[in-house]
């Protein structure tokens, strides 16, 4: 071990290249040491959101059926511009994939009946007549809940209708409860906070 007035000796003849070097760092890096810091000290302090904490509000289908449900999803197109040897590329058109949800039949309130009041505003099978959009077309909202029940997250589905929607099937060999299978198209979708 080197005698202690050594070790100044020494840092006392290096400090020029020592406060060089200190000149030549990037700023950022003691500002992300900082940040470094911080990420390691709050690294175990956030809430993720947890899929099964969400509520669905598609107005004549009460809530409590809805078992589980997509969250938007956007799709940006391209246009390829076309320069000799290269391309270069611009975003197309925007398009809004569609959800599905799956929904509890329950004997009371029904299931497939709620749905079906839904569907017969699209087209009314005993008449064969459809419906104007205004009518068919609703406004859904998806809510994401804390784990204390507050509402944390909300997305706006706007002009969404019914493009599939299967009710189910029936089997002697199993004890599963029946489940309402939707695919929903919606014109476009909002993350309100």
């Amino acid at each position: 071990m080197l005698p202690f007035f050594f070790v100044l000796i020494f840092i006392y003849k290096n400090r020029i290249n020592i406060m060089a070097l200190f000149d030549n760092i990037n700023p950022n890096l003691l500002q992300n040491a900082a940040t470094q810091n911080e990420m390691f000290d709050t690294a175990f302090s956030w809430e993720p959101k947890r899929q099964h904490h969400f509520i669905l509000d598609i107005g004549d289908v009460p809530a409590y059926l809805i078992k589980a449900s997509g969250k938007p999803t956007i799709a940006n197109g391209e246009v390829a511009l076309d320069m000799i040897n290269v391309k270069r590329y611009v975003k197309g058109k925007s398009e809004w994939s569609t959800i599905t949800m799956t929904l509890y039949d329950a004997i009371v309130p029904s299931g497939a009946q709620a749905v079906m009041e839904w569907v017969r505003l699209h087209h009314e099978s005993a008449t064969g007549r459809d419906g104007y959009s205004s009518f068919y077309k609703k406004q859904i909202k998806l809510h994401q809940l804390s784990p204390l029940g507050e509402v944390i997250e909300e997305w706006t589905l706007n002009g969404a209708f019914i493009t599939d929607a299967a009710f189910g099937t029936y089997d002697w060999s199993s004890d599963a409860v029946q489940e309402i299978e939707l695919t929903i198209r919606y014109d476009w979708a909002f993350l309100n906070f």
